[in-house]
């Protein structure tokens, strides 16, 4: 079976599969996939230690930092805005009793009751409404969605009720309504559940759309979606919950947000920019370390927010570097790489030196026999070899 490639010329690579859950001990146990590679440093070495935080985050200083989980992050910033705010309650599928599919909500339960943490009947459409509702009658729900592939049951809810209300209303009634939960590539579970959204959600006018990377992403922009007006979509990632980070003394305050709409340089380079959201940023990272032994400079940007979409930060670097490779796990067709190469093509098309290039998912429903698997996504491989084309040397 051939599967339609992200890079033609990268379709017949083989890539191994990468661990669920990306611990440096396992990590160091991958052999490299990339056999023309630089050699050194091992670059799933690269991927650990940057999944740990090394880097500093924006307006934080460093000192007193502490190491949590993007799990424990959201967590966090929901108990703080419900300590915060008492219009703030969590509804969805075993948030209460359970804990959450994936533990986000451990705890909740039993410190705020049953009345603001409230295991929902399996029933997306209604629970959705039914969140819209209560944030129409000017409560501050957030409504988990135990995956994205999920709320496509709610996606009237989500797309005719919660995200127009407010142009439809005459700017009088807002709908501060946060739906959150795993999007994306998640191992093993098929076609149905590992799809990525960012698209869909991002097309959408009268949405904010906002993608956290690390334990800090999850826990500003969590925070700044729950104190929003409007409707905002916190796409998370499965295999991103258990993957530890540093958390700057400023993040670790109650106050602590992050502007919806502002991203972040991860890394600084002059020769390629890389933009990219979610798990695929440390993917960046990772290529970021292998390209610098190969003599080229990458800036990674991690765009954090996917409406509104920070185009100065984005321009500003392509201008620097004047090139740029976008990496994310969606669908090549209509999806966030070719948003941001039609926003370089129209506002920075004299400053490029070489075609945008895409690194994306591959256009096929998500296999779940492994080796296939393994073939539809982006890999530091795939991302080192797309920053090379750009800079001529493939």
């Amino acid at each position: 079976m051939v599967l339609p490639s992200r890079i033609s010329r990268f379709s017949s690579q083989a890539i191994r599969r990468t661990p669920k859950i990306l611990t440096p001990a396992v990590l160091r146990t991958v052999t490299p996939r990339v056999a023309t590679a630089p050699s050194g440093l091992n670059s799933l070495d690269v991927f650990a230690r940057y999944n740990v935080g090394v880097q500093s985050r924006q307006a934080s200083s460093g000192d007193g930092s502490v190491e949590i989980t993007v799990r424990d992050a959201l967590n966090q910033a929901m108990e703080e805005e419900m300590h915060a705010n008492e219009k703030v309650f969590i509804l969805g599928e075993e948030v209460a009793q359970y804990n959450g599919a994936y533990k986000v909500t451990r705890g909740l339960l039993d410190k705020f009751g049953e009345k603001r943490v409230i295991d929902s009947p399996i029933t997306e459409s209604g629970f959705a409404g039914l969140c819209v509702g209560a944030a129409l009658a000017g409560l501050h729900p957030v409504c988990e969605f135990m995956t994205f592939n999920f709320a496509m049951q709610a996606i009237d809810q989500i797309i005719n009720s919660a995200a127009k209300t407010h142009y439809m209303s005459g700017g009088i009634q807002p709908c501060n309504v946060t739906f959150r939960g795993p999007n994306g590539f998640a191992s093993g579970v098929g076609a149905q559940h590992s799809q990525d959204y960012t698209a869909w959600y991002g097309s959408i006018p009268g949405l904010k759309v906002v993608s956290p990377w690390s334990a800090e992403d999850a826990k500003g922009l969590l925070k700044a979606a729950i104190r929003d007006p409007n409707p905002v979509v916190v796409l998370e990632n499965e295999l991103m919950y258990g993957q530890t980070f540093k958390l700057s003394a400023e993040a670790q305050k109650d106050d602590f947000v992050i502007p919806i709409g502002k991203a972040k340089i991860e890394r600084e380079g002059k020769d390629v920019t890389m933009v990219s959201i979610s798990r695929t940023v440390g993917q960046c990272m990772a290529a970021a370390e292998k390209l610098a032994k190969a003599g080229i400079d990458v800036e990674v940007i991690n765009l954090r927010s996917i409406k509104p979409l920070d185009q100065e930060t984005l321009l500003k670097s392509v201008k620097k570097t004047n090139r740029l490779v976008t990496v994310d796990s969606g669908y090549p067709a209509f999806g966030f790489g070719a948003e941001m190469a039609a926003l370089v093509m129209e506002h920075a098309f004299d400053h490029l030196d070489a075609p945008v290039e895409r690194v994306t998912g591959a256009e096929v429903p998500t296999p779940y026999a492994a080796g296939l698997e393994e073939m539809s996504f982006p890999t530091e491989d795939i991302i080192f070899k797309a920053a090379k084309k750009v800079c001529y040397q493939d």
